[in-house]
Parts: structure tokens; sequence; C-alpha cells
């Protein structure tokens, strides 16, 4: 179970997250979205029209409804989505009073791994019986308390880094903000990789910064690097996937590279 986040907006946060989603699902990977950023960008990228978004993470943290009643396929096969609307931004007042605030996400989801799954680092979905290679939660881009219940819910944290002048400083703020969960909330919580987003070859800032993060982070800096590319700019406009409205670009193809580079990296995290 993955977090993808970042704490600065406008990084390819949700583009990643539903991208690498489908290109999870397309070769092989069933995969799970939970979109928990009010915003709901998720869910529209993946062709969820808002009036459709009847249970959503807000009845899931809120306690309304159950993690199963709120999951709907895609028109991705093997790619599933947990929606979210706007309500969530009043979310963050309900949960505050709730005795375990920063851990429902993770109740939510254990009482469906438990009820609804076989053990195991996946899950189930109780209304088809598929089975969850991946999830991925697409966070806010802010810490708040969705953030942290995520975070208290994940096994590692996917970070999109936009490649321009000042990512290595937020970078340093969301590794604090990560080695405070690990210490307070999740101790099994670990920095998956680093995707290095909207590179422009053309740009030699883009260069440097990546060579930067590189010689920061080493082998966390997946090998991988996502183009700025206008298809994967124009894909959410239309409901689907960059993977689905021009597989042939460039960045399509830099996702499908992504998903195999990231199940390598799992395999190997969980095999240490």
């Amino acid at each position: 179970m993955l977090v993808v986040a970042n704490q600065k907006g406008g990084v390819g946060k949700t583009t990643t997250a539903i991208n690498l989603g489908t290109a999870l699902a397309a070769i092989g990977e069933p995969t799970l979205v939970i979109d928990i950023d009010p915003q709901g960008n998720a869910s529209t990228g993946l062709g969820l029209d808002r009036q459709d978004r009847t249970i959503t993470t807000y009845e899931v943290l809120t306690g309304q409804a159950v993690l199963a009643d709120a999951i709907v396929p895609t028109r991705i096969p093997g790619l599933s989505l947990v929606p979210a609307t706007v309500d969530l931004s009043g979310a963050e007042l309900e949960l505050a009073e709730m005795p375990r605030r920063n851990f429902i996400l993770k109740d939510a989801l254990e009482n469906y791994s438990v009820h609804g799954a076989s053990a195991g680092a996946g899950a189930t979905n109780q209304k088809s019986g598929n089975h969850f290679s991946y999830v991925l939660i697409d966070c806010p881009p802010s810490l708040t308390l969705l953030t942290l219940n995520a975070m208290a819910a994940a096994d590692a944290v996917l970070v999109p880094l936009q490649c321009e002048f000042f990512a290595l400083e937020g970078l340093s703020q969301l590794m604090k903000t990560i080695e405070l969960v690990r210490a307070k909330l999740n101790p099994g919580l670990e920095m998956q990789g680093i995707v290095l987003t909207m590179f422009d070859k053309r740009n030699k800032l883009s260069d440097q910064v990546a060579d930067d993060v590189r010689a920061t982070l080493g082998e966390k800096v997946y090998a991988t690097v996502i183009p700025r590319n206008v298809r994967i700019s124009e894909a959410p406009s239309h409901g689907v996937p960059a993977l689905v409205y021009d597989l042939r670009c460039p960045g399509s193809q830099a996702y499908i590279k992504l998903a195999g580079e990231l199940i390598q990296r799992e395999r190997t995290r969980v095999a240490a």
C-alpha cells in the first residue's frame, strides 16, 4: 500500500497516481486508487462524474459506510477507485473529535481486509472477488489529518518531485513529516521512492535538479523520469488517464516503465 504524497502542489501527484495505477492494472496487477483529496481530481481523471460519487472516502472516514461499499470499477480493467468529493473538506473537523482520528483509514482498510480479503499485501473486492496487488492513496497537497491518515495506513510513500528550483527544499519538509509519522503513528512507514516529474530535456535546470536530487538521495530516486508532455495535461479534461488518451506519447510510455520499476522495487522491499 503506497501513499502518493507531496506537500507541494502542482508536482504531478494526482497525475502519477492515476497513470501509475492504470499502468499497473494494464500489466496484470489489479490496483485500487483511494482518492483522499477533497478536490477529487483523481476521481475526475479516472472518469467518474461527480453526480455518480454516491459513496466516497468521506462516508468511509466518518463511519457512514464501509470501504467495500465505496469501491467502484473504472473503465480500465483491473483498476478500481474509492472516489472523493469536496465533502472531505469538512471531514477534518468531524475526524478531530474521534478517538482514533489518525487511524480511521487504517482501521477501515484492516476491517476490509479481515472481512473481505485473505491476509496478505493486497485486498479482495467483496463485490467482484478481485484481488488488489497494489493500493495507491492520492493525498491532498498539504499536511492535514487526511494525509496523516493515509501515512498511518500505508507501507511506504511514493513522492512525485517536480524538476524545478525549490524541489529539494520542499522535499526536506516532506522527509521531516515522514519521520514524524514514523515516530508517532506508523513505525513501519518507508520512503519507497522519488519520481522526477515534468522533466524538460530542453531546460538545463531540469538536468541540474535531477542531478542534485540523485546526488542527495541516491537509489531512492527512480531511474524512470516523467517528461513534461502536453498529452498528459490534456487527458484529465477527457476523463481518462494519459495511457488511455494516448498510449504512445512519451508520458504514457514513461509511466509504463515506472510501473515495471515500482514492481521490482516492491518485490525487493517486501523480501528484505
